[in-house]
């Protein structure tokens, strides 16, 4: 698909995250004014409060855009998610006939703060990159047993916590937690030392369901994408996940990114997933193309100092997709709502730069990693900022979403007392 041309200049620019193709869901406020839903266009943002306040945009009896989430847009269903995508590409379109009423109610975003596009009902996190899981299963348990025996059948998921998922921006603190190591009898309350990021996408669930859904129904329920960084406390998480997984370890905060690529956007990079191994359950067999062509990118920068690139990969090295995850979630009834967010699992290619997290990067701390500052990392250090980047690319345009970003503070010194 070529680029749709838009009377928004910098919306043609082969650069830009935004252009006519991708149009993205985000929040946003001006000094003068309360945060309220924006559509992105090139380097502004379309008010879509105003916009419907004005009769511009009109899906619904009942306003739609007066808050400042997109929950109740996601409610609507496909029908009107579709609906909205050809309103907005006729009104910001190079032959619009209503670019005199538009065009006032584009805020430059350079003059916008951005803040959390959706209310995130509830976080699950899964385990479904292939490499990433055989790279941390060799590390602990040998390449033999890397992967659990469930692995190639299912993908593995936990219940995180929705009320620690953050906008990108947002700093974050080094958390305390039980430590034990092998050379210690008991275990101590400590700060981590072993703090990592994960590289993932989120998927958003846009509409409610109350039984199983099947591949294909689960992905017509995908609202939209987001870059996800689920940051983790390696050796809080080594200590308490027996039997039951990562706890505290994943608790303290899980980044996004401010937009909401639409699936609709990223429609024209669809991919296949992985060769199967084992065959799967017919409820969670690939009905076509599952996965998406975006070129994803983590750069490290100390306090300071500039950044440095330490991974490269792509969201098609998923060994199974969110429309799967979704299908698998819904498998023993288990309602979703629309605002769910799922994480994909870390994303790691097979080579040593396309590791997704540090763990795998620095092979659990035995071979640090060079930054181009000439400083090394096992694991993150106090005031490193981690970024997370990436976009599809097409012809002459790309559907980017923008940035990841946040900064490690140092722990608090009593973090009873702050």
């Amino acid at each position: 698909m070529p680029l749709k041309k838009s009377w928004v200049d910098s919306a043609n620019s082969a650069d830009t995250d935004f252009p006519l193709n991708n149009l993205p869901y985000g929040v946003f406020s001006t000094r003068d004014d309360d945060a309220r839903c924006g559509v992105a266009i090139g380097d502004m943002i379309l008010d879509m409060a105003a916009a419907e306040e004005n009769g511009i945009i009109d899906l619904m009896e009942d306003p739609l855009f007066d808050v400042p989430f997109w929950n109740e847009v996601m409610e609507q269903g496909p029908a009107v998610w579709a609906a909205l995508r050809a309103r907005l590409t006729d009104l910001l379109g190079e032959n619009s006939a209503e670019r005199a009423l538009i065009e006032p109610l584009l805020v430059p975003m350079q003059d916008a703060s951005l803040h959390m596009p959706l209310v995130v009902s509830e976080f699950t996190d899964f385990y479904a990159g292939r490499h990433h899981a055989t790279n941390v299963g060799t590390m602990f348990r040998g390449a033999e047993n890397a992967l659990p025996p469930n692995w190639l059948y299912i993908p593995i998921g936990y219940n995180g916590r929705a009320s620690s998922v953050v906008i990108s921006g947002t700093d974050i603190r080094r958390p305390w937690g039980q430590l034990k190591s092998p050379e210690h009898d008991l275990p101590a309350f400590l700060p981590c030392r072993r703090f990592d990021l994960e590289l993932e996408m989120g998927a958003i669930v846009g509409t409610n369901s109350d039984g199983p859904l099947s591949v294909d129904e689960a992905d017509a329920a995908i609202f939209g994408y987001v870059l996800l960084n689920d940051w983790s406390a390696r050796d809080i998480q080594a200590w308490e996940y027996q039997p039951l997984g990562p706890f505290q370890a994943k608790a303290t905060a899980t980044s996004i990114s401010p937009w909401i690529v639409t699936k609709a956007a990223l429609e024209p990079f669809r991919t296949a997933t992985p060769e199967r191994e084992f065959e799967l359950l017919d409820h969670l067999k690939d009905t076509g193309p599952m996965l998406y062509d975006i070129d994803l990118t983590v750069t490290l920068a100390p306090e300071g100092q500039k950044a440095t690139t330490i991974a490269k990969t792509n969201y098609n090295q998923m060994y199974y997709s969110a429309a799967q995850q979704l299908a698998h979630h819904s498998t023993s009834g288990c309602p979703m709502n629309a605002g769910d967010l799922l994480g994909s699992g870390t994303i790691s290619g097979p080579t040593k730069p396309e590791r997704g997290s540090l763990l795998e990067l620095s092979w659990g701390g035995k071979e640090p990693i060079t930054l181009d500052t000439g400083e090394h990392r096992s694991f993150l250090e106090d005031g490193d900022t981690l970024t997370l980047a990436g976009h599809a690319q097409g012809d002459g345009y790309r559907i980017g979403f923008s940035t990841c970003t946040g900064t490690l503070l140092p722990a608090h010194k009593d973090p009873f007392k702050r």
